[in-house]
């Protein structure tokens, strides 16, 4: 293919916002559509490579195959064996477990459904994952393995069939994606089904053809740039993506892949020295930066200050280079390259990927070396103490039917309803009272309100829908059940700046502060208590957590195991926590119905002690321990406090 020079240009548009992106620059809150624009610029190179070939009747896979592990294999199996000695050194086991299995997905191709696997409410944070940005290296990946083939069995039918052919798969990938933005959010992002349109969209441009330029053509590709800009700047994490959305950026790649050439005013724009220098570098800039930022995360007791990581990002780009200059570029020239021959790239590429399976194999099995490990850091920092808390059992994360693994006895007295703020209770009620005859009926993000649900990107449509089912459920249960005295309702009420959808299907739009859907909460909550209260039971609503907007529980898993003073990650209630719209709905209700204000136990004074008499307090940013809500528990005796409030 001939070269151009602007589309490396694009490849610098595309990764330097996914650095600043992930290094927390809010000025790109799209930032991420850097890879759909890759994905688009993959799929035309590809393409053009291989119809150019089969049209000479001298493609060859094995040589297709060789060509990929050169560009790919080298430099990603680099990042990934330097990654390996930070991660044993600085990761807590629970991380450590998961690097191990993200070494294995990566190197078999795989990382993208991983990574959509471990998806969850309690799962590691993915900026603490080193290894994260390769999903859209595994669904490339994918793409590399299958195209070609259908390609070759497809041939026959000549281009202008397979072109449509084509179209055909990516507008079903597309509609899919649609689809299930609303639906499956997270393997809707991760998975390749709803991510192949973009690089198939790159492959049609490569049937088509770059154009030959006119000057009517300079329109065209300005809007292609416009495009991108506009999703760069404009898209944030409340855009559901990929969807229809996407188009922009992935529309805006193919005009400048088809109207963009030599001689138009964005291939001189993009043709500068600078952006072609970034390009060329791009891929080894993009595999650096995800674990230089992470591990500057897991290190840090306190979030890393901005500094540090402006630094970072300027020096992934350094390292890139250098990583482009030793790493890519001799294992991708034959002719006087590190490997001369295809058998070779096979052997060792094999070699090394079965090198970082057994490194993955045997931290995985072993649960992240532990035996290589220093015990007492771990033992204080992980097992039970940090677990994600479920209350009860992890089957009651959303099981609201009857279960023996959610309630301690035939006849509870108590019934703990709400989201994983509820299930953090859990412990405490228990060690308050051990007799105490508890029925948990509990579902992560979903609040303890009849007929409203959040309804946000992670949050979609049919996860809403059966929030609502499960709270109708956990209120017929209650009818049910006579031996029940009193209900404990818990939840941060996110929901009151969030997307929430009624259930008459009435969706209300996200306000950021929260306030002016407080009184659509407050009404849908009483309503809700009034509803408890007719069955014949008294109700208690149990507040949020105060925090001070970082992750608590990684401080403090950072403080213990680097060994720094327990009183690190203690706070103080910041001015105006009291007015954000969770505490503001408390005050709202305080005179409808009793309220527990755990800020009260945990921040006497305003000052809030993170370790109190050796127990850990917080997991996270808001969620109890298990220990640190016993110890609550049994401290404030909850259940007594409960029974004395609740009306």
């Amino acid at each position: 293919m001939i070269y151009r020079r602007e589309i490396d240009g694009l490849r610098a548009v595309a990764v330097v916002p996914v650095v600043l992106f992930h290094a927390g620059v809010g000025a790109v809150s799209g930032g991420f559509v850097g890879v759909d624009i890759f994905f688009v610029i993959s799929g035309f190179l590809i393409t053009g490579i291989l119809i150019s070939e089969m049209e000479k009747g001298d493609f060859s896979l094995a040589r297709f195959y060789e060509r990929r592990a050169r560009r790919i294999l080298p430099a990603l199996f680099f990042v990934m064996l330097c990654c390996v000695p930070f991660a044993w050194a600085w990761m807590h086991v629970t991380q450590l477990n998961e690097f191990f299995q993200s070494l294995m997905a990566v190197t078999l191709f795989g990382s993208n459904i991983l990574f959509w696997y471990q998806e969850g409410y309690f799962e590691v944070a993915s900026e603490l994952k080193p290894l994260l940005h390769t999903w859209s290296l595994a669904v490339e990946e994918q793409y590399y393995l299958l195209f070609p083939l259908a390609l070759m069995a497809l041939w026959k039918f000549g281009r202008t069939r397979l072109f449509w052919i084509i179209f055909a798969a990516g507008l079903a990938s597309l509609m899919l994606s649609q689809w299930g933005s609303r639906q499956f959010a997270s393997a809707n992002f991760y998975l390749a089904p709803t991510r192949a349109w973009e690089l198939l969209a790159g492959s049609l441009c490569a049937f088509v053809g770059a154009r030959p330029f006119k000057p009517s053509h300079n329109i065209l590709g300005l809007t292609g740039l416009a495009l991108i800009l506009f999703s760069i700047f404009y898209f944030d994490d409340k855009v559901a993506f990929p969807s229809l959305w996407a188009l922009l950026p992935v529309g805006g790649t193919a005009l400048i892949l088809l109207y963009g050439n030599a001689g138009s005013w964005v291939a001189r724009v993009l043709g500068i020295a600078p952006l072609v220098g970034i390009g060329l570098i791009s891929y080894s800039v993009y595999l650096w930066h995800q674990p230089l930022f992470a591990f500057a995360r897991i290190r840090s007791i306190l979030a890393p200050p901005d500094w540090l990581m402006a630094v970072l990002a300027i020096a992934t780009f350094g390292i890139g280079y250098l990583s482009w200059r030793y790493i890519e570029q001799p294992f991708r020239r034959r002719d006087g390259g590190i490997l001369p021959t295809q058998r070779s790239v096979f052997i060792a590429s094999g070699a090394v990927a079965a090198l970082l399976l057994g490194i993955g194999a045997y931290g995985y099995v072993t649960y992240g070396l532990r035996s290589f490990s220093r015990p007492t850091v771990y033992a204080t920092t992980e097992d039970s103490r940090m677990q994600p808390n479920y209350g009860l059992d992890k089957m009651c994360d959303g099981n609201a039917a009857a279960s023996p693994k959610c309630t301690t006895s035939n006849k509870p007295e108590v019934l703990l309803w709400g989201d994983s703020y509820a299930m953090h209770l859990a412990a405490g009620l228990i060690a308050s009272d051990p007799g105490l005859g508890l029925r948990q009926i509990t579902r992560s993000s979903c609040p303890p309100i009849l007929g409203l649900a959040l309804n946000d990107i992670d949050n979609p449509d049919r996860l809403a829908m059966e929030c609502m089912q499960h709270n109708d459920a956990a209120l017929a249960w209650l009818k049910a059940n006579r031996s029940v005295k009193y209900v404990i309702l818990s939840s941060p009420f996110v929901i009151l700046q969030k997307d929430m959808l009624t259930a008459e299907r009435q969706r209300i739009k996200a306000d950021p502060e929260g306030l002016r859907n407080l009184p659509l909460v407050r009404t849908k909550l009483l309503e809700t208590i009034h509803a408890i209260r007719r069955t014949g039971r008294r109700v208690v609503l149990v507040s949020p957590t105060p925090g001070n907007k970082t992750d608590v529980g990684q401080c403090l898993i950072r403080t213990l195991h680097f060994g720094e003073a327990e009183d690190m990650c203690d706070f103080t209630r910041y001015p105006g926590l009291e007015n954000e719209a969770r505490f503001r709905l408390m005050d709202a209700l305080a005179g409808d119905v009793g309220v527990i204000d755990l800020g009260d136990m945990i921040c006497p004074g305003r000052k809030c002690d993170t370790i109190q008499e050796g127990k850990i307090i917080y997991r996270d940013d808001g969620h109890l321990t298990v220990e640190g809500s016993a110890y609550l528990g049994r401290k404030f005796d909850w259940v007594g406090l409960a029974d004395k409030m609740a009306n």
